[in-house]
């Protein structure tokens, strides 16, 4: 038995026989095309080009409805690639002037891209090569017209063993046959391990020359736990790893009693748990947890993949059942936290050379300079309204002035149903994101303007500690515990609570389980969690006392180091 110490990228035991993804590697001749056809070659280059977008949207889309939008961004770094004038003007003006194929001008171009990356000292840049190596393949495979092979010769449930997996690769593991996955590159924070963990496949990353000591057929066991991995185990230790894997299961299936058991604190403080949902798919899963509503249905989908923006009557058609599934639990509709990049797309004008898209035309602000864009969504949630209890969230919000521009659309799109003859109900809530730091340190104003307010702590959390937790060199410096944001949580919790208005959090720490008695103790009221973890999160509120949850908390907002934070929360 060889054991062989890596990253622990995603939790989870897996045992079985592994398969080896070999690297595929695409042998590029240069061939010269005839004058009278350079013009062809290059109009076959640019329906490669088109081609890959519509990969890239498929896999956005792939990304977002496991991931929600978040890591559906990680698909923006290919695109801006795919976008890149060395790709867009460069390849084009090679064939032209040199007279080659498609295939070599962008072998060459790229090999130009690459050996610049080689020459960085920066190891996180050098690492997003593996970025520009996985557009050029899409990019190849359709100008070889190639099918992807690998994942798809897997036949029977295996553990893949591999040099490395691209994001895109990740994406198709569970639809074949994959029981977990080891690679010798890679960091707990990778856009690969991200991926493994949302869909619950356990990984460990970072083995160095797991690839040359694992062969096909081989028989190995993954602890994602401890990032260890077992060639040839004994029967010793498969009883071992077996007898883990079936008490974790036990685990899972004992969670099943508190399917419709209230979330009240072990000294009867009621909390009420609701669920996520990215797309309409989830409704049957989510609706069989019976939560206290929806505290979050994204809409960012239905923007996704499509030449123009959704028609009311089809937002209606999603919105309506969703709505009507969970009566009288309310429903919260955010409106579509999509990036200008989506503009163009859509047919409409879109912003030109953004730098930095994260922080550049999205959200609300998008709505904003495109009312018409809003007031048709706002229509259809509305319309939604009659069937249940509907109330629609602002994503992006850092002043007052968006926030009354977008209540000034919601009124008009109010009225126009009612005067349509729409039964559309009095008051429905508008409320917003606070996910910016901003719109945090502000609240007491913004407050006289909304109903309620959720707590974005993904985007809070990067905005207020500067950092962007999918790159690998900071990832360890994203911490929910900081001291910053605990004070800034408690800060909006405590402003909303003086003006008699409801405080949920909608981001991941809602859902990860060492963040619950910290939020129990701030006093959040409703958590909005993934289907994933909801009765897991419902039974450690089950189990914590609120009166020894706000002691603690009253302690931690005075500490300055997180692992003292940590500690404390910890013991409760």
């Amino acid at each position: 038995m060889i054991v062989i110490k890596g990253v622990p990228a995603s939790a989870g035991i897996a045992i079985g026989r592994a398969y080896l993804l070999e690297n595929e590697e695409i042998v590029i001749n240069r061939l010269d095309i005839a004058p009278q056809r350079v013009r062809l070659e290059v109009k076959r280059f640019k329906l490669a080009l088109e081609a890959t977008h519509r990969d890239l949207d498929a896999t956005e889309a792939k990304a977002l409805k496991m991931l929600g939008k978040e890591h559906a961004r990680l698909i923006d770094t290919h695109r801006l690639i795919l976008r890149d004038p060395l790709i867009t003007k460069d390849v084009p003006k090679r064939i032209l002037d040199e007279g080659v194929n498609a295939e070599f001008a962008l072998s060459e171009a790229l090999e130009v891209v690459n050996q610049t990356f080689e020459k960085m000292q920066d190891e996180f840049f050098r690492e997003r090569r593996h970025d520009l190596f996985d557009v050029g393949k899409r990019l190849l495979s359709h100008l070889l017209k190639q099918e992807k092979k690998g994942l798809t010769d897997i036949k029977a449930p295996s553990i893949l063993v591999a040099r490395n997996l691209l994001p895109s690769d990740t994406l198709n593991l569970r639809e074949n046959n994959i029981l977990g996955f080891v690679t010798d590159l890679g960091g707990k924070s990778s856009h690969t391990a991200l991926l493994a963990q949302s869909m619950e496949i356990p990984a460990v990353v970072g083995l160095s020359d797991a690839s040359q000591r694992v062969k096909t057929g081989d028989q190995i066991i993954v602890d994602g736990d401890q990032g260890l991995v077992l060639i040839h185990p004994s029967p010793e230790a498969i009883v071992k790893y077996e007898k883990a894997r079936e008490q974790s299961l036990q685990e899972e299936e004992a969670l099943e009693r508190f399917v419709g058991v209230p979330a009240t604190t072990a000294d009867g403080i009621r909390v009420r748990v609701k669920v996520n949902m990215d797309s309409p798919e989830e409704l049957k899963p989510a609706a069989a947890l019976r939560p206290d509503g929806v505290g979050l249905f994204r809409t960012e989908y239905l923007y996704l993949n499509r030449p123009s923006a959704p028609t009311e009557e089809e937002q209606s058609r999603i919105y309506i059942p969703v709505t009507r599934a969970f009566a009288p639990q309310p429903v919260v509709f955010r409106t579509a936290d999509i990036g200008g990049d989506r503009l163009t797309q859509l047919g409409l004008e879109g912003p030109k050379n953004e730098a930095n898209p994260f922080m550049g035309l999205r959200g609300i602000r998008i709505f904003l300079k495109h009312p018409d864009l809003m007031k048709t969504q706002f229509r259809a949630m509305l319309r939604a309204a009659p069937y249940g209890k509907v109330e629609v969230l602002l994503p992006m919000i850092s002043s007052i002035e968006e926030i009354q521009g977008a209540r000034r659309v919601f009124f008009e799109a109010h009225q126009e149903l009612l005067a349509e003859g729409v039964e559309v109900p009095k008051k429905v809530p508008l409320g917003i994101m606070v996910e910016i730091p901003s719109a945090a340190l502000m609240l007491d104003a913004l407050l006289d303007e909304v109903d309620f307010v959720s707590i974005g702590t993904n985007d809070l959390i990067q905005y207020t500690l500067a950092v962007d937790r999918i790159n690998e060199e900071v990832a360890h410096l994203y911490d929910p515990f900081h001291p910053a944001i605990v004070r800034l949580l408690h800060q909006i919790v405590e402003t909303t609570h003086r003006r008699d208005k409801k405080v949920t959090v909608c981001g991941e720490m809602a859902s990860d389980p060492r963040a619950v008695p910290l939020l129990v103790g701030l006093g959040v009221d409703v958590f909005s969690v993934t289907p994933r973890m909801f009765l897991r999160i419902k039974q450690i509120i089950r189990s914590i006392r609120m009166e020894d949850a706000r002691a603690a908390i009253h302690k931690a907002v005075r500490m300055s180091d997180s692992r003292e934070i940590q500690r404390l929360v910890g013991e409760l």
